[in-house]
């Protein structure tokens, strides 16, 4: 694992934006907030069409972006244009290797190993 050299505040103050970068760039979570803000941006990312029966809901450290979707139907639809969905997020900057849609009526596994139905 390489180390990561060691933080040297500036002399002088900065305006908060620029130490806040500062930081993440040398505490290296850049990739993940890039790849969090997918979440907030969605409906601008992929369309109201999509923005209205498709919900992100998080994205992993792999990169994985799982999203809700209101039926199996739309989620059908929504895997064959994953391709496109991916290219537009890429050209936006958004770090996403794969989407993972999930039938908001499907169970979804709990913490700790249970199952749950919603």
């Amino acid at each position: 694992m390489r180390r990561r050299k060691p933080y040297d505040p500036p002399a002088k103050p900065m305006p908060i934006g620029d130490a806040i970068d500062t930081y993440v760039r040398h505490a290296g979570i850049k990739r993940r907030l890039d790849q969090a803000s997918v979440i907030p941006e969605w409906a601008e990312l992929v369309g109201p069409r999509i923005a209205e029966v498709a919900t992100p809901i998080v994205v992993r450290q792999d990169g994985v972006l799982v999203v809700a979707v209101r039926s199996s139907a739309w989620m059908q639809e929504l895997q064959l244009h994953s391709p496109e969905i991916l290219r537009k997020l890429g050209q936006r900057g958004k770090k996403i290797t794969r989407i993972a849609w999930r039938d908001e009526g499907q169970e979804m596994p709990e913490e700790g190993g249970g199952r749950r139905v919603k």
